[in-house]
């Protein structure tokens, strides 16, 4: 039986790692970044963040003021388990003070703040059902400078592949420097409006350094990023070589007359943390 105390306790925890550390994965493309990088100023950037990064992890403090809002992927194997959405409201309130994380959940027209980032529908959860003997838990903190520059486009199915990559283009030429990068894509195509949206915040948790399965799919994705790389806007708009980390896409079937397209934008703190719980109460960090 995996008890409540248990899942609060794992989420405080993923809390804390994904705000005060990076995934391996972006660590190591920021560092590749900055061995490449030839503009001075670009370079300096990312020195900076590199820095940051480092004494954040020391002092087991946020990488970024903005510790974004509390989005959750659940995935439930075949455990008895207690109630999933109050602990991870527990925990999230819980966090939210040990960690500190920032309160940034507010109400969304009345702009009230209740302090835990704690509210409706957030903390926002995902759910999966699987067949492991485990739950599977990924905590995925989303800043607000990089969310606000997703953008969904319903092409026409003629626009084809040619289209997507024009749209991703854009997309990334219109946010500048606002998402602060160098920053991580995620791309969904297919499926509907909302499924497209969702693909493209799920292509997000897939390490950068892993190919999608198809390899279709797989030189979409280096072929965005090279193109992003190539636009010249760099580490926080200065100028340089490194404009995007990664790419990631994911894709679903969709109807024969339509063709969305969602590009969902992660800042360089593409933070993400990850654990599995089993049965005997071991946390298993991912």
């Amino acid at each position: 039986m995996i008890t409540e105390e248990k899942i609060k306790e794992a989420v405080v925890g993923l809390l804390q790692r994904a705000s005060t550390t990076l995934p391996s994965d972006v660590l190591a493309a920021l560092r590749d970044a900055y061995e490449k990088e030839e503009s001075p100023p670009a370079k300096m950037q990312l020195k900076a963040i590199l820095d940051n990064v480092d004494i954040a992890g020391k002092m087991t403090k946020p990488i970024c003021q903005d510790t974004g809002v509390p989005l959750f992927y659940v995935k439930i194997g075949k455990v008895e388990h207690g109630d999933i959405g109050k602990a991870i409201n527990e925990g999230v309130s819980d966090a939210t003070k040990i960690v500190p994380l920032r309160p940034n959940a507010v109400h969304p027209l009345s702009r009230k703040n209740p302090g835990n980032n704690v509210g409706r529908n957030m903390p926002y959860v995902n759910y999966k059902v699987i067949s492991e003997p485990y739950m599977e838990i990924i905590a995925f903190p989303k800043g607000a400078g990089s969310e606000n520059m997703s953008a969904l486009g319903m092409l026409v199915p003629s626009q084809g592949v040619k289209g997507v990559k024009e749209f991703v283009l854009n997309t990334v030429v219109k946010a500048g420097s606002n998402p602060c990068p160098p920053t991580v894509i995620g791309v969904g195509i297919g499926g509907s409006a909302d499924i497209s949206m969702k693909l493209a915040k799920e292509a997000l948790l897939r390490p950068i350094t892993q190919r999608h399965e198809e390899p279709e799919i797989a030189k979409l994705e280096e072929d965005l990023k090279e193109a992003l790389n190539m636009l010249g806007i760099g580490p926080m708009g200065l100028g340089g070589k490194a404009t995007v980390l990664g790419v990631n896409v994911e894709y679903a079937y969709c109807h024969t007359a339509s063709l969305p397209v969602a590009v969902n934008v992660q800042c360089w703190a593409a933070r993400r943390a990850g654990c599995r719980i089993y049965s005997d109460g071991k946390i298993e960090y991912l």
